[in-house]
C-alpha cells in the first residue's frame, strides 16, 4: 500500500498539488494522454524547475490556445468559484483600467448606458487569459468559461477515466459544489463554476487524481493547513481570507497557526483535503520513499511550496471508521425505494441496502441501511427524511477492516478491463472485474456477461 502525505506548510492549491505529484514521480505523459481524451479545449501541460527561497521545486505551466491561463486564474489568490445571474435587455459598454502589480490588484470602472433595470448578480473579477508578467490590453485576453456542476460531473461519469480516478475527481468536484451551493443558497448541481469550472481547474483536479493513480496511491493524509489572513477581492466583493467556499470546505480540517498576509489555501486545494484526505495529522512514522515539491505562483518571505511525501509498503492495519444510518418503512413501493437508493448513491454513500423486516402488528416493512463516511452522514440523513416517510433516522459509528485496494487495467481477449485488487498483508487474495467494463465488453462482443467476467479473472491471474 502506498501512502501520500501532503505537507501543507504554505497552504495548498490546485496547481501546487499537481506539480508536487509530478515532482514526486507521477508520469506527466500518462496524465496528459488521459486528459486529452476528455471533451475539453486543446491544451499544453508541462512543468519547469524553479527556486522558491532555496527549495528547488516544480512549477506548473498550463496553456490553452497558446495563452497561459495559469499566470492569472489559478494562483493562491484566484482559484474561486462564482455563481452568475445575468438579466440583460440592453447594450452597454465596459471600460476597464487594470493595475497589474504582483499582488494582482484590479480596478474596474463601468459605464452603462440604458434606460431600464440592469440586474447583475456578480462583480467583474474576470477569468483573464493572460500572463500578468506581460503588458496587454483587456480586449486581447478577455475570456469567460461557465459550467454547471452537473455538467462537469456528467462529463467525468461518462469518460473512460480509470474507476478510481473517476471516483476521486467526482468527490472533489462534489465537495466544492456543495460548499458553493451552501454559500450561495442554491442546489449544488445548479452551481455555475467560474474559475474552478474553467478548463485549467478541471485539468488540475482530474490531473491530480490521475497523478495519484500513476503513483498507485491508496491512501492520502495531510498536515494541518494554514489559510493566510487579510482580504481578497472575489466576484462578490472584498472578502476576508479564507474565502467563504474555502472556509466551508475546511470544516473538520485542522488549521495551522501560521500568520501570513495573503491567501495560502484556495477552494481547489481545500477540496482536495476535504474529499481525498482520510486523516489530518503530523507526518507518520514510516520510511520515506520519495519527496516532491510543487511551487505556488506567489512569492512570500517563506518557501511557497507544497511538499508531497510518498511512503511505500505501509500495511493497512488500521480499522476504518464509518457511520451507519438506518430507518424502516412499511408504506413504500418498490419504485419509490429504487429512486431513494439512486439518490443515496448519488450523494456519495459507501453502500446502501434494503432488508425485509416484520414491523408492529406484523406489518411487512423494509429496513434501509446506509454505510457512509462521517462527512456525508448529515446529507444522507436529510435524504432519508425528505425522500421517505420515516420520522427519524438512527445513527451509529462502526469500524471495519478492509483489504488494501488498488485498480489495474488488464488485457483480455475481449479488450481492456479494469479490475479491483484486494490484498491482505501484501498478498493478493481477491480480484474483481469492474462491472461497467465487463458490460461494455459483453455488448461489443455479443458474448455472455459471465464469460467476460471469468475471462477477466483468468487474465488477471496471469498478468498480476
Amino acid at each position: 500500500m502506498k501512502l501520500l502525505y501532503l505537507d501543507c506548510q504554505s497552504g495548498i492549491s490546485g496547481d501546487m498539488t499537481l506539480s508536487a505529484l509530478i515532482d514526486l514521480g507521477a508520469d506527466i505523459n500518462y496524465i496528459r494522454k488521459q486528459l486529452e481524451e476528455l471533451p475539453i479545449d486543446p491544451f499544453t501541460l508541462s512543468v519547469k524547475q524553479v527556486d522558491k527561497r532555496g527549495i528547488s521545486s516544480k512549477l506548473l505551466d498550463l496553456q490553452f490556445d497558446e495563452i497561459p491561463f495559469k499566470e492569472h486564474s489559478h494562483s493562491q489568490e484566484h482559484d474561486h468559484t462564482h455563481e452568475h445571474t445575468h438579466n440583460h435587455g440592453h447594450d452597454h459598454t465596459h471600460e476597464h483600467a487594470h493595475n497589474h502589480g504582483h499582488d494582482h490588484t484590479h480596478e474596474h470602472t463601468h459605464n452603462h448606458e440604458h434606460g431600464h433595470t440592469h440586474e447583475h448578480k456578480h462583480s467583474h473579477q474576470h477569468d483573464h487569459t493572460h500572463s500578468h508578467v506581460h503588458s496587454h490590453t483587456h480586449d486581447e485576453h478577455h475570456h469567460h468559461s461557465h459550467r454547471k456542476a452537473s455538467t462537469i460531473l456528467d462529463m467525468i461519469k461518462n469518460s473512460k477515466l480509470p474507476i478510481r480516478v473517476k471516483d476521486r475527481s467526482l468527490a472533489v468536484f462534489q465537495a466544492i459544489a456543495e460548499a458553493e451551493g451552501k454559500v450561495h443558497g442554491m442546489d449544488p448541481n445548479e452551481v455555475h463554476f467560474h474559475e474552478v469550472g474553467a478548463m485549467d481547474s478541471i485539468i488540475d483536479i482530474i490531473g491530480v487524481c490521475l497523478a495519484l493513480e500513476s503513483l498507485n496511491v491508496s491512501k492520502v493524509m495531510a498536515s494541518p493547513v494554514p489559510t493566510g489572513h487579510g482580504k481578497i477581492m472575489i466576484a462578490h466583493g472584498l472578502y476576508p481570507i479564507p474565502a467563504p467556499a474555502t472556509a466551508e470546505l475546511l470544516k473538520g480540517v485542522p488549521l495551522a497557526d501560521f500568520h501570513v498576509q495573503g491567501e495560502l489555501t484556495t477552494p481547489t486545494g481545500a477540496g482536495f483535503l476535504k474529499a481525498l484526505a482520510s486523516e489530518y495529522t503530523h507526518m507518520p512514522p514510516f520510511a520515506i520513499e520519495n519527496i516532491g515539491y510543487g511551487a505556488g505562483k506567489k512569492d512570500f518571505e517563506h518557501p511557497n511550496v507544497l511538499r508531497a511525501i510518498l511512503f511505500n509498503n505501509i500495511e493497512n492495519n488500521d480499522r476504518e471508521k464509518i457511520v451507519v444510518l438506518e430507518c424502516q418503512l412499511d408504506d413504500s413501493t418498490g419504485e419509490a425505494l429504487g429512486y431513494v437508493m439512486e439518490k443515496i448513491l448519488e450523494q456519495g454513500a459507501l453502500d446502501v441496502y434494503f432488508t425485509p423486516v416484520s414491523m408492529k402488528k406484523s406489518r411487512p416493512g423494509i429496513l434501509i441501511t446506509i454505510l457512509t463516511k462521517e462527512e456525508k452522514a448529515s446529507v444522507l440523513e436529510e435524504v432519508l427524511l425528505r425522500e421517505t416517510s420515516t420520522f427519524g433516522v438512527r445513527r451509529s459509528e462502526w469500524s471495519r477492516r478492509i483489504l488494501t485496494r488498488e485498480f489495474k487495467t488488464i488485457e483480455t481477449i475481449y479488450g481492456k478491463i479494469v479490475v479491483k485488487i484486494g490484498s491482505l498483508e501484501g498478498k493478493v487474495i481477491k480480484v474483481s472485474p469492474e462491472y461497467e467494463d465487463v458490460k461494455q465488453a459483453a455488448l461489443q462482443s455479443n458474448m455472455p456477461l459471465v464469460d467476460i467476467y471469468l475471462a477477466a479473472q483468468e487474465a488477471a491471474k496471469v498478468q498480476l
